[in-house]
């Protein structure tokens, strides 16, 4: 988790042989609106966006994390998927983290459902200052199976993984995070992913609709900074995505992208969270290279999203405002928002309140 959301004090439960398990959670619903859907029916949605518990073991050389309930992950410039839908069909199932972990010293190797070394943005909507993820985070594995290794010497952290990369159950990706602290304000981190071999899901929307082909078959290098001192944390970072053309799925891309992340913390449980960002596709209609971002081919997309967050105890409100501008966009040839895909802006406007217990 990230800047201003935090779980509570955990309550910790004797598990037998396994000693003191600890346990926490969320719970919240979110309110969602905007302009210019691609669909009606999407103006407006009321749902839950967590309920989910988290089991853990933090002590010892045998470890474990289990995260399990229902969730919702809405991001800016695309629809809202329900989540009475999202964990059943589309995303990651009821039980989307769960690993072991084995620690000896500062070395530790971890195994199961990981989170992604990628990127300055966690997944689900509490782990991150805005509520809505953004155009980077999209172009980015979120969740993944294998095994991964870590290790801290000094001012140096790095991790290795071999996984499936966009969930794709082949275990051809790797990935890895080189993180260096320059002191207790600054950190550099390098990462980068790709698959070593070639995957094309074939199959209903309920098999394969959180894998998609181009970015599962992609390389994907973050350079990222983080400043974090007193109340203040800033996180830019820049992102390079690459897709060779390939017989099985056509034509390839790349991407160049950036974002800056940021939040500070007022008095009284106020905090404010921006984050801007823009990020281009390669191509034209022309060229008629991969259509990475969903706009079609060489489009680019800018948006701006403005958090304001109240906490208090364990309860916390917080609200969304974005707005998305797409660039370079060909009527009749490039796909944008509202009914007929024409308009090039799309704002937004989110609610979300809950308890982190």
């Amino acid at each position: 988790m990230t800047a201003p959301l935090a779980t509570a004090i955990p309550h910790e439960i004797p598990a037998g042989p396994f000693g003191k398990i600890e346990v926490t959670g969320v719970l919240s619903g979110i309110g969602l609106f905007g302009n210019n859907p691609v669909f009606h029916g999407d103006e407006g949605h009321v749902d839950l966006s967590n309920a989910q518990v988290f089991i853990q073991k933090t002590s010892g050389w045998f470890q474990f994390y289990l995260q399990g309930g229902a969730y919702n992950i809405p991001v800016v410039g695309y629809p809202f998927v329900k989540t009475v839908t999202s964990p059943s069909s589309l995303l990651y199932g009821p039980l989307p983290v769960g690993y072991v972990k084995l620690v000896k010293g500062n070395f530790n190797v971890e195994v199961g459902s990981l989170p992604t070394l990628i990127g300055d943005e966690y997944t689900f909507t509490f782990e991150n200052m805005n509520i809505e993820r953004g155009l980077l985070w999209n172009q980015e594995p979120a969740i993944s199976r294998g095994i991964q290794i870590n290790d801290t010497y000094k001012k140096l952290t790095l991790s290795f993984s071999w996984n499936d990369g966009f969930y794709s159950d082949r275990y051809t990706s790797l990935s890895g995070l080189l993180a260096y602290a320059i002191n207790g304000a600054n950190t550099l981190t390098f990462a980068a992913s790709g698959n070593a071999g070639t995957y094309v899901r074939i199959g209903p929307a309920n098999a394969g609709g959180v894998t998609p082909t181009f970015q599962n078959n992609e390389q994907v290098y973050n350079l990222e900074y983080m400043y974090s001192k007193g109340n203040l944390m800033i996180m830019p970072y820049y992102q390079y995505t690459v897709v060779k053309s390939n017989t099985l799925y056509g034509t390839g891309a790349h991407t160049n992208g950036g974002a800056l992340l940021a939040n500070y913390n007022f008095k009284h449980g106020v905090s404010l969270s921006v984050r801007p960002e823009y990020i281009k596709s390669s191509g034209s209609v022309t060229t008629a290279e991969a259509n990475l971002l969903g706009y079609g081919s060489g489009t680019g997309a800018f948006s701006f999203t403005v958090t304001p967050t109240w906490v208090k105890d364990a309860f916390f409100l917080r609200g969304d405002v974005s707005i998305v501008h797409l660039t370079n966009f060909v009527v009749g040839s490039s796909v944008g928002f509202g009914i007929g895909g024409s308009n090039t802006n799309q704002a937004r406007g989110a609610i979300e309140a809950g308890f982190m217990f």
